[in-house]
């Protein structure tokens, strides 16, 4: 005779007692779901994890450090059996069959009333995955389908026909370094959206080729300026669009608050009075020298590390940066546009007391197939800059911590 299937159901646990049985791994996997549904969690376990510990020492949970009594699960709705002890389990799990509570079972899943999908999240969604018989019964695979339904709802590969989300606005997204995997997935989502896509040049510009051929995308180095400066061009495309109510995204490398201008688009948008939201980015300062193999923090070598635009040369009256006081720091200098400037800064740093033997590496076109590293000193740059012909987008990365990883990954 063939098994029924499950029924499923969304259980609504906010303030009603949930009983978790043992508090090993499989605790600590559940756990965090629990506390996120609301519900009032009991742990009995006589040890923990540390991060079950931690959970309990935050009051997240509350824990009694003991084995599984009889009568534990009285008042409970739900029940996550999960000890080492397969006759305590057995037990709790007839007290839960007594007492009407649905109860999941780490050990024997056939003997439980209910079982735990494989779960996933996407902007307000939730897809749960079960398996539909015993015999098919493969976490591995269930987990699979989970992953690949809520990835196509992140990157919008997968939507309802005649229901695509669509929001008027502007969102702001930070694209990442280059690498177009490297884009946040809210950020891919928000790119499946959109009707305009105003980018930048140093945006994952393969991104670009995966939207539909109805979206606008806009090169925001070729937007005509006019009488206006290139910002303001920018902004008013930005506004123009967004009035006529599409979905607009400014598509921005690295991140958006990073020697990206974001703040001054927002401002912007905010008084003409246009919904804006804002998308983090992974930024170039701190992926791409790891992309390189370059840590910009290395236990016993650098414990702070500073990142700076070089985009304005030290002894230019509009520079903001203090490089006698960066001179003086032990830890990483990490310096964005700074490739035709790097001469006049490493003459400085060396002038405020930088050794000019201190390792430099200059990262190219980082996390893309295109990404060389060149390594010099500050006193050797400005010749190896030339020599090697190194151009921009170039992260450089001044400190000790140019010599720490393996140079097989550069």
């Amino acid at each position: 005779m063939a098994e029924n299937p499950a029924y499923p159901v969304g259980l609504r646990l906010t303030d009603r007692k949930v009983v978790v049985l043992g508090g090993g791994q499989v605790a600590q996997r559940r756990l965090p779901a629990l506390i996120a549904a609301g519900a009032d969690v009991l742990l009995v376990s006589p040890a923990a994890t540390p991060s079950v510990e931690a959970m309990a020492d935050a009051g997240e949970i509350a824990w009694e450090r003991r084995p599984y009594q009889e009568g534990d699960l009285a008042d409970a709705w739900y029940a996550l059996i999960a000890t080492s002890d397969s006759e305590a389990n057995t037990r709790a799990s007839a007290e839960a069959e007594r007492h009407r509570v649905w109860c999941v079972r780490s050990d024997d899943a056939d003997a439980a009333t209910a079982w735990t999908p494989a779960t996933g999240h996407s902007e307000g969604v939730t897809v749960a995955v079960l398996t539909t018989n015993a015999k098919g019964r493969d976490p591995r695979h269930t987990a699979a389908i989970r992953d690949a339904v809520v990835e196509g709802l992140r990157d919008g590969t997968l939507v309802a026909p005649h229901h695509r989300t669509r929001t008027p606005g502007v969102a702001l997204v930070g694209g990442g370094p280059g690498d177009p995997d490297l884009i946040t997935v809210r950020g891919r989502r928000l790119l499946a959206e959109a009707d305009v896509v105003i980018a930048d040049r140093l945006g994952p510009r393969d991104l670009l080729a995966e939207l539909p051929p109805h979206v606008e995308v806009i090169d925001a180095a070729k937007i005509p300026y006019g009488r206006f400066m290139a910002q303001e061009a920018i902004n008013n495309a930005l506004i123009e669009h967004a009035k006529q109510g599409k979905s607009v995204v400014r598509l921005k490398g690295g991140d958006p608050y990073v020697f990206g201008r974001g703040m001054e688009e927002l401002h912007a948008l905010a008084e003409a009075g246009i919904p804006c939201t804002v998308v983090p980015g992974i930024s170039s300062s701190i992926s791409v020298p790891g992309a390189a193999g370059i840590p910009v923090t290395h236990r016993g070598v650098a414990h702070e590390f500073t990142v700076v635009s070089g985009h304005v040369a030290p002894d230019d009256e509009r520079s903001l940066v203090d490089w006698a006081s960066l001179a003086r720091l032990t830890g990483t200098l990490v310096i964005l546009m700074g490739v035709d400037k790097i001469g006049r800064i490493a003459e400085t740093l060396v002038a405020h007391g930088k050794s000019p033997d201190t390792p430099v590496a200059l990262v190219q076109e980082g996390t893309t197939a295109a990404q060389r590293r060149v390594d010099a000193t500050l006193a050797t740059v400005a010749e190896v800059v030339v020599a090697e012909d190194v151009k921009p987008p170039a992260v450089i990365v001044v400190g000790e911590v140019v010599g720490v990883g393996p140079r097989t990954l550069a």
